[in-house]
């Protein structure tokens, strides 16, 4: 089975409601998809979300390394031996992640669609289901608690408050949101590298009598020493995210003790190959981990979720990223009742396209 063709194509999703996070704000997500045909008829189907503060690439960037330069390397490749393909594209991995997920996905929805299995069955099949996180951009208090009473009143048993512009109004709409949702209801937060370490530590005491799962990436995400010595006197679990890219950046993490918690996102890690090595290092070190993600359409949350309910190492999903994305072609490959994520049951990342 050879790779014959490879299509790229670009598309620009607006979301249904704009949000804040601590360095921006987002109204729209640029969408890159693939489609990688092979010789005997069976397609895979691929995408990426980059965003240059996260990934270090632009939608432009990708489409025009995919077209130009990826595409010309992989025709003629075997596709159902992933590692050949993906070899010669590991290159890219670092610099490019979001481009060598694409390809990395439509790969891997190949090898499904081979051997007619879903792929978090070959992956290893843990589970059949997990929970998301629904997040809540920085708004005032007040639509803050609006939000999480209309996400809890949907099902949703988990949610994730965005912050890091200021810990006093932080700690405030995160025990309020308490006093509304109960203690049943699961609390994350993320600071999205907002915090100094001392900042950091006041949030962290501030909160911990509200019972929150842990505090994302709440430092700058180049200072390992930062995540080390908030860890050290913090009560609540800490996550990082954008600290992690690689498997270097897991080995570092890890020596550093400098993470309670990782965030893989296949954007970061350059697709489910390279989150795999990641999650090793992360199982081996007993760091539990959480499958993210960005804005990105269902096809690239499929893959997450079937990444995240193959290892028992995943212990948490924030797999949201595709709710509020307007005219994704891709609506309808993962399903989600009651908070709950599971795939459609097809071969591959069961893609559905409209």
């Amino acid at each position: 089975m050879k790779i014959q063709h490879i299509e790229v194509w670009p598309v620009t999703c607006k979301l249904a409601e704009p949000y804040t996070i601590a360095y921006k704000t987002y109204d729209s997500a640029k969408i890159v998809f693939t489609r990688i045909e092979t010789n005997t008829g069976i397609n895979g189907f691929g995408c990426c979300s980059p965003d240059p503060d996260v990934t270090g690439e632009t939608a432009e960037q990708v489409n025009q390394l995919l077209v130009n330069d990826i595409t010309a390397e992989l025709i003629g490749l075997p596709a159902d031996r992933l590692a050949v393909p993906l070899t010669k594209i590991n290159r890219y991995r670092v610099s490019s992640p979001g481009a060598v997920a694409a390809i990395d996905m439509a790969l891997f929805d190949i090898w499904g669609k081979i051997c007619h299995q879903p792929v978090f069955r070959l992956l290893g099949g843990f589970r059949e289901e997990i929970a998301t996180s629904i997040t809540i951009g920085i708004l005032p208090e007040e639509e803050t608690l609006t939000k999480a009473r209309e996400f809890v009143r949907h099902g949703f048993q988990v949610l994730k408050l965005k912050g890091g512009l200021d810990v006093a109004d932080d700690i405030a709409r995160v025990c309020r949101t308490r006093e509304v949702v109960g203690r049943d209801i699961a609390i994350r937060f993320d600071a999205n590298q907002g915090y100094s370490v001392a900042a950091s530590i006041e949030f962290a005491r501030g909160v911990k009598n509200e019972d929150i799962e842990f505090i994302e990436q709440p430092t700058p995400q180049d200072d390992f020493q930062a995540l080390a010595a908030v860890i050290s006197q913090s009560d609540v679990p800490i996550m990082a995210d954008e600290s992690l890219k690689s498997t270097q950046d897991m080995m570092r993490l890890a020596a550093a003790n400098a993470a309670d918690l990782i965030n893989i996102k296949l954007m970061k890690s350059g697709g489910i190959s390279g989150a795999m090595g990641i999650n090793a290092i992360a199982a081996a070190a007993g760091i539990p981990v959480m499958i993210g993600c960005m804005d990105e359409p269902a096809l690239g949350i499929a893959a997450g979720l079937h990444f995240a309910l193959a290892s028992p190492n995943v212990r948490y999903a924030d797999l949201d990223g595709h709710f509020d994305l307007l005219a994704d072609p891709t609506r309808g490959s993962v399903i989600c009742e009651n908070g709950m994520l599971r795939p459609t049951g097809e071969p591959g990342f069961g893609v559905v396209w409209k």
